[in-house]
Order: structure tokens, then C-alpha cells, then sequence
């Protein structure tokens, strides 16, 4: 019987976003394929140490815990080949991950299986597959050399967005980036009432509501159960554009647990007490200060 995906929310992760390659990465771009092969084959059984995008992994597959229809399933979706992608495997299994399904492309453009695997996301810290896959219209993010927030007493997942390019196309961006703020408010205003289109992470977006709302169900015939996953929106817009994003919300049929509108102000303040375990921006000038307090990935939409 096929495995059905349809309905799932499903990540697809590179090795290079999982865990940390850089010994390995430096092998292989200064001594060649061969030497690379040959270092993976000795370490194969060294796991490898957690990367940026690890937490966020790890306490996403969590979810599955517990519940007979899991809502969760992650691909590891790789340039490697199954040979030198052995290590990776067995560093999922080491560390205990629910990761069973992979794709070894042997150099292969990851993003052309994002479609055959129903993936909200891929995630890698390969600048090129990401920018091929947003440039094909799929749902990507450059994982970032930032901070790893990963307390193991933590139980939480913390989610944050950027809006605009993100959660939302970047139409409104535009409109700022050629005419400057005022005209970015006045073109807000005047479409206060007209939901935005969906941006490249929406539907990622969606069904991270939809696992909350497993996760209320779940409260509420499990009085001791907590709700464990937080998301948050943390967006440069401040009054009168925020309506904009309401009116969005709503017609996404999405309650968001907080949403800071913070007109320009350094997102890394909020960030700092917030502490999601990822971030997701499309605005790498945002992006540069929140990778020493936040876990960021970049979704290379807006520059």
C-alpha cells in the first residue's frame, strides 16, 4: 500500500542543514572527490556534531510521539551518494532522529524532487540548490552560520517569521524598495481588506497552524498535555500597515501566538527573548545581526 504524503507537513533537509559537514567540506574542496570519499568511509561511524537547522528537526519530528497518524515527516534530501551519505545516516540514527526516508542524488540539483516528496520546505546550506529551487517556485531557505539554541531541558518549539517575501509575496516589498515608505503605506492602506498572496513558506506556514490545532485537540482530551509549539511573527511593517497582515491571517485561517510589528526597529532585540529555533527572513540586512542570537535561515526571495 503507497505511503500517503499528501496530507502530511513534510521538511526536506540537506546533510550540509542537519549537521555540521565543516571538516568534511573542507576535505572534499581541498583535496578532491576521492579524498573526500575515503574521509567519509573512515568516519563513517563518527556521528557527526548538530547543525544549524538540528533543534528545529529534532523537536519538529517530536510530534509524531505519542499519535498513530504521524503529522510530521522529514526527508533527507542529499548531493551524496548513498555511500558517502552513510555517515549522515548514521549520525540520524546516533542521535536518534525519525528519519527514514533519503535521496542521494550523487551531485544531482536537489530541488527538482521537492514537488515528488509534498515538501512545505527545504532547507540546506548550499547557496545554489536554494536559489534554484526558489527560482523554480519551490519553498527553500539557505541555512545560515548563525547560533544553535538547542536546551535540552527546553521541550518548546519556537517558530519565527519575517512576513513580507516570506509568509507573504513580496508585491508590498517591491512597492518599498521602488517608491519608499510613504508610498508603502499608502498602497497598504488602500489594501487593507485585500488579503496577500501566498509567499514561498506559506504553506509551510499552514500546516504548522494545523499541527497546533492537533496539539489543541490533543490538550484538551489530555488535560495534562501542554501545548508545545510556539510561532511567532516578527515583521519590519508597523501601523497603519499591520491591517494588512490581519486581513492576511484571517483569510489563511491562522491565529499566530504573537506578531511583533516593529516599524524598522532590530529584530535581534526580539529574537534575543523569544529565542525560536529557527528564523526565516528574506532580507539578508535583518538577517546579519539575529544569526548570533537565533538559528536564521535565509529565503532568498528579496535581497
Amino acid at each position: 500500500m503507497p505511503f500517503e504524503i499528501e496530507q502530511k507537513l513534510v521538511v526536506a533537509v540537506a546533510s550540509s542543514a542537519l549537521f555540521d559537514l565543516g571538516e568534511a567540506d573542507r576535505v572534499y574542496r581541498t583535496r578532491g572527490q576521492a579524498a573526500y570519499r575515503a574521509y567519509q568511509r573512515e568516519h563513517e561511524n563518527d556521528a557527526l556534531a548538530p547543525g544549524v537547522a538540528f533543534a528545529f528537526i529534532k523537536r519538529l519530528l517530536s510530534f509524531n510521539v505519542g499519535v498513530d497518524d504521524s503529522p510530521v515527516e522529514v526527508i533527507l534530501l542529499s548531493r551524496n551518494d548513498p555511500d558517502t551519505g552513510l555517515r549522515v545516516f548514521n549520525s540520524i540514527e546516533t542521535h536518534g532522529l525519525d528519519i527514514t526516508r533519503a535521496a542521494f542524488l550523487n551531485g544531482g540539483a536537489p530541488f527538482r524532487y521537492i514537488p515528488g516528496f509534498n515538501a512545505s520546505l527545504f532547507l540546506s546550506a548550499n547557496e545554489n540548490d536554494v536559489e534554484e529551487a526558489i527560482m523554480a517556485g519551490y519553498p527553500a531557505g539557505l541555512v545560515l552560520d548563525s547560533v544553535i539554541n538547542d536546551d535540552t531541558d527546553d521541550v518548546e518549539l519556537r517558530v519565527a517569521f519575517d512576513f513580507d517575501g516570506v509568509l507573504a509575496d513580496d508585491a508590498a516589498e517591491q512597492v518599498f524598495q521602488a517608491k519608499g515608505i510613504e508610498a508603502f503605506h499608502k498602497s497598504e492602506t488602500e489594501h487593507a481588506q485585500t488579503p496577500h498572496q501566498a509567499g514561498p513558506l506559506q504553506e509551510l506556514f499552514v500546516k504548522i497552524a494545523r499541527l497546533q490545532e492537533l496539539e489543541q485537540t490533543r490538550a484538551e482530551s489530555t488535560p495534562a498535555y501542554e501545548s508545545r509549539l510556539k510561532v511567532a511573527i516578527i515583521t519590519s511593517r508597523n501601523a497603519p500597515a499591520h491591517k494588512r497582515v490581519v486581513t492576511s491571517l484571517r483569510a489563511w485561517g491562522i491565529t499566530v501566538d504573537q506578531t511583533f510589528f516593529l516599524g524598522g526597529m532590530d529584530k535581534s532585540r526580539i529574537l534575543e527573548i523569544f529565542r525560536p529555533h529557527i528564523f526565516f527572513d528574506d532580507q539578508k540586512l535583518h538577517l546579519d545581526g539575529a544569526a548570533a542570537v537565533a538559528p536564521c535561515v535565509h529565503v532568498p526571495v528579496g535581497r
